[in-house]
């Protein structure tokens, strides 16, 4: 299952790069990058009330529950940051892509919007060109991996250097230590054991591991990569969850040794190690008699991980599949949850919630940018290369 969606994914984005970030055709694609930024442009520049702007970044998705997760989000920080304008970005092309495109459109049960979305670079350049004076951008990844790291490293970096040489010298200077970067949800062990507790504390969840086995499914970074950072907050959250109660699990679809498989053999008990970077980490589990399992996404939204990797019982390589063939009644969604993100969603019908659809998880990320706020004005916050003493 995972090797075919990916090479489908590598299709997809092949086919949709053309429309987005086309490499045939240089002319289509510089006219396509100049159309995007003036409409991010357009949109700044209509919506701009104050002289300090949150940009978020989220993987992306094609789903409308995922999308009213976002419009959540964008309204809780609305509300909890007044004097900031807040924008939204996604840092996946094919999500943008196909969000464009209408990709679940016309799907039966859960049609979604058109919608356009746009990359961090639009949105920076923007945000640079309306001349705001402050400006955190605020990963809402789970894990400081692969996607937050190309946020960093890449997104930011080339904005504060001003790499399309879009800005004048005088702007670059006033942006100097004005400019910082709030971290995704687990960026430290710490943020692992605060979102164990808050989890443990949610209602449906509380009520799913008193009564089996809970599992939630992370994304992860696949290993060989120097991405110790990110893994390792996955095997840290369960140590927190499982001081908490010995039922909950947690196991990822891009991480080896922790599978759906892996999970199970975790379940029936024994001794594992781990090699995650340079660390080797040894943990033992008792076998776990339990004969029912509720399973949630470790993510920020649900979209195609979680209703099909987690959740499609016609798939037989599926979470769900997999543990109800090893002989544990499994459940994706629930009736339970009451904070839905959904449109037309009623209280009572099946509904598998993601982690920024539970207001006290939002709040974990809302804690960081109030982190990455406090950082400006100080050499915590990032610095521009034109600040350097002009010579005489």
């Amino acid at each position: 299952m995972k090797t075919i969606k990916y090479l489908m994914m590598a299709t997809v984005a092949l086919m949709t790069a053309v429309s987005f970030t086309a490499c045939s055709d240089d002319d289509n694609n510089s006219s396509n990058y100049e159309k995007y930024q003036q409409e991010v442009n357009s949109m700044v520049n209509g919506q701009k009330r104050n002289s300090k702007a949150i940009l978020l970044v989220a993987f992306g998705s094609t789903w409308q529950q995922a999308y009213d997760t976002f419009d959540q989000v964008v309204s809780d920080y609305k509300n909890e940051f007044p004097g900031w304008d807040i924008y939204l970005s996604f840092s996946s092309a094919i999500c943008i892509n196909q969000a464009r495109a209408g990709e679940h459109a016309k799907d039966p049960d859960t049609p979604a919007e058109v919608r356009n979305y746009y990359d961090p670079e639009h949105w920076l350049t923007a945000i640079g060109k309306a001349g705001y004076e402050q400006i955190v951008v605020q990963s809402l990844q789970v894990i400081p991996g692969e996607e937050y790291r190309r946020v960093r490293d890449t997104y930011v970096k080339d904005f504060m250097n001003n790499r399309n040489g879009d800005f004048s010298t005088p702007y670059m200077k006033s942006l100097d230590q004005n400019v910082a970067v709030g971290t995704p949800l687990m960026a430290e062990e710490s943020d692992a054991k605060a979102l164990a507790s808050v989890l443990n504390n949610e209602s449906d969840i509380k009520a799913a591991v008193n009564q089996g086995i809970v599992t939630f499914m992370g994304h992860g970074n696949p290993e060989g990569y120097d991405y110790y950072g990110g893994n390792i907050r996955y095997l840290q959250l369960e140590d927190h969850l499982r001081a908490l109660n010995p039922n909950y699990y947690v196991g990822t679809v891009d991480m080896d040794e922790t599978y759906a498989e892996d999970v199970l053999k975790h379940i029936a008990g024994g001794t594992f190690d781990y090699q995650v970077g340079d660390v080797t980490k040894t943990i033992t589990y008792a076998a776990n008699p339990a004969k029912k399992a509720q399973l949630y996404p470790l993510m920020s939204i649900a979209g195609d991980h979680a209703h099909n990797d987690m959740a499609d019982e016609e798939d037989k390589e599926s979470w769900v599949s997999l543990f109800k063939a090893a002989g544990i009644a499994t459940t994706a969604y629930e009736t339970t949850f009451t904070e839905a993100c959904m449109k037309g969603y009623q209280t009572g019908t099946g509904y598998i919630p993601a982690l920024a659809e539970r207001s006290a998880v939002r709040a974990l990320w809302m804690n960081h940018t109030r982190e990455a706020i406090e950082k400006l004005g100080t050499e915590d916050a990032l610095s521009t290369p034109t600040t350097a003493p002009d010579e005489e």
